[in-house]
């Protein structure tokens, strides 16, 4: 009797068919998958940086160097030149005003200052002449005059007697008419020698004026070369502690060349260098601050050199309030702020920076296993964090290390070692 074979759903040769379309099948999804998705690369998590983002208060500010400096410093020029003599002091001295600091010599300037001596005792001899002389001429003059007054007189007397006399007959006309012309001849001189004494008065004392004029011209001009003298001698103009002093015995300085400098102990200043890029942003008034450990000092921009040399500018600052302990020439790390206090979205510096410029960046799923670019907009920043303007939200996280071996890749496989 014959059996009914039945016929196997599942025979071998239909297993391993299936089997092989499957495979194809995958091999086609996971060929295109590959080649037309995203690029990935897998990475250690123990070689990346993984930053948070963070809602916090954000100021900008940019870190720069400032050098410590007097407040008022007065620099000590030769107002004379000459060869120093002598130094008093050493440079690095606490000095009190009117001390002296070194002697110079000029032979020159002294021979000139004996001429003008000379010059002056002469204009003084001559004026002392010139007032003995109108001194004897207006007494000369006043015995000419007391002469002239009593000849007058005289006349006055004789033309008086005669003219009664005459008006009597006792006289003729010619004695008569003699003594009239005395009469007015006398007068007439009496005025003459009173003008020719006035006039002479006039000129005698114009003539002394002229030259006591003179005289205190030359004076006033023999003190001032007996200021230049003095000047030989360098002095100190304040307090203040002496440094920077270049001038050695038998050394020659020229009229106007650096001598030193007088560094008044009444505070410090910090000059600070600035780049370039930041100028049209500082102005008098901004303030940034000095940090010691424990403690952080205020300072304040009171002047602004807009003169830019090798890409930098320079301001100066002083504290505002305490003052540190900082002494001459200390290099003191500022951050300067640029703008004011405000709640912003912080992310954290790195070297994702270099590769992206501040335009994209990886971001973390909320697994942690993977990190794919993401589209962002910086702001400004701080030494610390840049302000982010749109893109990430706070509780993010995402790369901030560098992206240097990264390429072109779109994710960002991330592995625990």
């Amino acid at each position: 009797m014959d059996r009914v074979i039945e016929k196997k759903k599942w025979s071998t040769k239909r297993i391993l068919t299936i089997a092989g379309i499957t495979a194809l099948v995958a091999l086609i999804v996971g060929s295109f998958y590959f080649t037309s998705g995203k690029s990935r690369l897998n990475v250690e998590t123990e070689r990346i940086t993984i930053s948070e983002i963070k809602k916090g208060i954000f100021q900008e500010n940019i870190p720069v160097n400032g050098i410590v400096l007097p407040k008022t410093t007065i620099y000590l020029d030769a107002s004379e030149g000459g060869r120093v003599e002598e130094r008093y002091v050493e440079d690095g001295e606490v000095m009190k005003k009117g001390q002296p600091i070194l002697k110079l010599s000029n032979t020159d300037l002294e021979l000139s200052l004996s001429n003008q001596e000379t010059q002056v005792f002469n204009v003084l001899t001559q004026m002392q002449i010139a007032k003995n002389n109108a001194d004897q001429n207006t007494i000369n003059r006043l015995n000419q005059m007391a002469e002239v007054d009593n000849a007058l007189k005289e006349a006055e007397r004789v033309y008086n007697v005669n003219n009664k006399l005459y008006k009597q007959k006792a006289i003729g006309s010619q004695e008569y008419n003699s003594s009239a012309n005395l009469y007015e001849y006398q007068k007439r001189r009496k005025e003459l020698t009173a003008d020719i004494m006035h006039k002479d008065s006039i000129s005698g004392r114009q003539q002394v004026t002229q030259m006591q004029q003179s005289y205190t011209r030359m004076a006033n001009a023999l003190d001032l070369m007996r200021h230049k003298v003095g000047d030989l001698v360098v002095r100190a103009p304040v307090d203040g502690q002496l440094t920077s002093l270049d001038a050695e015995i038998g050394q020659s300085k020229n009229k106007g060349e650096r001598l030193g400098q007088l560094d008044v102990l009444d505070g410090y200043k910090v000059r600070v260098d600035v780049d370039e890029h930041y100028i049209t942003r500082i102005f008098i008034g901004l303030k940034g601050s000095y940090e010691m450990p424990g403690k952080s000092y205020t300072l304040v921009i009171k002047k602004v050199y807009t003169q830019v040399t090798n890409g930098r500018f320079q301001v100066d600052m002083e504290f505002e309030g305490e003052v540190p302990k900082i002494r001459r020439g200390q290099t003191l790390q500022i951050r300067l702020a640029l703008s004011d206090e405000k709640q912003a979205l912080l992310l954290p510096k790195g070297g994702f920076f270099q590769q992206t410029g501040g335009n994209w960046i990886f971001k973390l799923n909320e697994a942690g296993t993977m990190a794919y670019r993401v589209d962002i907009q910086l702001g400004m920043q701080s030494p610390d964090n840049f302000e982010v303007l749109s893109g990430l939200q706070p509780g993010d996280k995402v790369i901030t290390s560098s992206y240097e071996n990264y390429g072109n890749m779109q994710e960002l496989i991330l592995k625990k070692p």
